[in-house]
């Protein structure tokens, strides 16, 4: 458990101010390098924030992290002090109290409740579910032409085993009433300013009940990180990362759609097939931002690497989709002319990072490598860049450029 001594411990900064306020600015550490993303402009700092390694800095009020791509190699399952960090708005909690901490449950319910973090555990046994996070915007700095938003590359993502409670289960003790539509979710993070809407977003309630939306308190066989939602945050299988509500502290069960800036302006995407526009184009009809789209990645060697020519070079990396589970995974090493098999890893479940292992032998000479993943639903990464406006959703093939010496 994280507690405001803790932070004040691990950042090595003094309460400031009469009131003993931290300073958010004051909890990060530069780290003595920078990191370069393959884009223009793609100069960032490393930063360390508490419990979490030297991570790319994108903004620092409120903090947003993004994951070394490299770190992808290290295991499927991405560590707590490597998983990536955003925030909405700018007033992050930096002093949770875990033993005076509530989760209100009202609206439209039977039974409204207050719930102490003891209380939430004891509703259900525990509950687990491997599944991977990303932030809408994950990979917006790849998008040709540029659109504003955080210019992240492949790093705003992430795989985990979370553990906690079914959402169903707490919505089954209040007792949702007759006539409920959605169910609502705020955390702790709120806006600095008073014109900035604080931040909620909301499930059907059909969705809310499936048994598979979570309150996680436990990630990768330990508590929740502080700055990935301590003590409790949201977990939405599948959908992506604008749902995860952290520091989850106010569930409402309601009798129609939540029409808030964030389920009505922000975080919506053109209502088609491809979620897509001409570039450059506005939509003309949107819909809220829901479903992962099918990914994959060749996480073994980086654009640019030099590798061994005329040996066995082994490939790997994973893919994920939005829950139909990766059937198959194709990989090309002379720019998508040929494609070959590969072989699948352990299958953590259908949310999950799925594994995929290869082999190729290459000449001298410059090879361009791609990856393509086909989930059971049959649906496949596109070979060319669909764009929308907002920059989400990207799932292009994915290319990665090498020389054989």
């Amino acid at each position: 458990m994280i507690s405001r001594r803790e932070v004040l411990k691990s950042a090595g900064v003094a309460a400031l101010g009469a009131a003993g306020g931290l300073s958010l600015s004051g909890l990060a550490a530069r780290a003595a390098e920078t990191i370069t993303l393959p884009f223009g402009n793609g100069e960032r700092e490393l930063v360390k924030y508490p419990g979490k390694r030297p991570l790319i800095s994108l903004t620092a009020r409120p903090p947003q992290l993004e994951t070394p791509f490299s770190v992808f190699n290290e295991s499927l399952l991405t560590p707590n002090d490597a998983f990536f960090v955003r925030y909405h708005l700018a007033d992050i909690p930096l002093d949770i109290d875990p033993q005076t901490y509530r989760i209100d449950v009202k609206g439209l319910v039977d039974k409204p409740l207050s719930l102490s973090l003891d209380d939430l555990k004891s509703i259900h046994d525990p509950v687990e579910i491997v599944a991977a996070h990303q932030c809408s915007g994950n990979s917006r700095g790849f998008f040709e032409p540029r659109m504003a938003g955080g210019q992240s590359a492949n790093g705003a993502m992430g795989n985990a085993r979370w553990k906690g409670v079914p959402l169903k289960a707490v919505l089954d003790k209040a007792g949702v009433k007759a006539g409920a539509v959605q169910v609502s979710f705020g955390g702790l993070d709120g806006p600095a300013l008073p014109e900035t809407p604080d931040f909620a977003k909301a499930l059907d309630v059909d969705h809310a009940r499936d048994g598979e939306v979570m309150i996680a308190y436990g990630m990768n066989g330990e508590d929740l990180p502080w700055l990935n939602g301590f003590p409790v945050r949201l977990v939405v299988p599948g959908w992506y990362g604008t749902y995860w509500v952290k520091h989850l502290n106010e569930i409402t069960v309601l009798d129609k759609p939540l029409d808030n800036f964030w389920m009505m302006k922000a975080y919506r995407i053109p209502d088609n097939d491809c979620a897509c526009t001409e570039p450059g184009e506005l939509a003309k009809k949107t819909v809220p931002i829901n479903k992962f789209t099918i990914r994959s990645f060749i996480t073994s060697v980086l654009d640019g690497d030099k590798v061994h020519a005329d040996v066995d070079l082994k490939l790997r990396g994973f893919a994920f989709d939005g829950g139909s589970g990766i059937k198959e995974v194709s990989v090309s090493v002379d720019g998508g002319n040929t494609w070959q098999p590969t072989k699948l890893g352990e299958d953590l479940g259908k949310y999950s990072f799925r594994e995929w292992t290869s082999t190729a032998n290459l000449a001298k000479g410059d090879h361009t490598l791609m990856v393509r993943a086909t989930g059971n639903d049959g649906k496949t990464q596109p070979d060319k860049p669909l764009w929308n406006q907002s920059g989400y959703m990207r799932n292009v093939v994915e290319v990665t450029k090498i020389v054989a010496v």
